[in-house]
């Protein structure tokens, strides 16, 4: 079995956040309804932790919300007969506002193309911004992160697996070399 590289730990991880809050901050500046929407599981997680870094910054609340994209996937039928579907949770209506999408990890851009397809029922957005603490590479669509806390070159064979104390009892980041997807 391969052994992980540890590529952040606890205190790195909080100053990657730290970085992208304060990016966050400089690209919602002039957006009237700030939106900050986390992707089931680890994207809410690192959403509520960045959402303390920005509030005091806008001047005004930042609205909140968490997607489960698990319906909306192009592969739901490799997912399984009963997929575990999670909460979603959004502001009365997104029309007009600027959403910052959050997730762990970017990788083919499926899981982001299923946000978007998912967001665009519940209305239109004026702006929509993709924060992620990890891109891997790899993409199978035309889609890029606005905001990257850590750039990588991967394999499809190598795995990265994003820990977060509210659900793995650390934060840390890690990569596995031939570790599989």
């Amino acid at each position: 079995m391969p052994l992980p590289t540890r590529l952040l730990d606890a205190p790195a991880m909080g100053r990657v956040l730290a970085r992208m809050a304060s990016e966050i901050v400089e690209r919602t500046a002039d957006a009237q309804r700030p939106v900050l929407v986390g992707i089931q599981r680890r994207g809410t997680d690192l959403a509520d932790r960045l959402a303390p870094m920005i509030e005091p910054h806008l001047g005004r609340p930042l609205q909140r919300g968490a997607l489960d994209i698990t319906l909306y996937r192009d592969d739901l039928s490799a997912v399984g007969q009963s997929p575990v579907v999670h909460e979603t949770r959004l502001p009365p209506t997104l029309d007009g506002a600027t959403v910052v999408i959050v997730d762990d990890v970017l990788y083919t851009g499926r899981t982001i193309r299923a946000a978007l397809d998912e967001i665009a029922d519940f209305g239109r957005p004026r702006r929509i911004l993709l924060a992620v603490l990890v891109d891997r590479g790899g993409r199978e669509l035309p889609i890029q992160a606005d905001i990257t806390g850590l750039t990588l070159d991967t394999t499809s064979t190598d795995r990265v697996e994003v820990r977060v104390a509210t659900l793995d009892d650390e934060d840390a980041v890690d990569l596995i070399r031939g570790g599989g997807t």
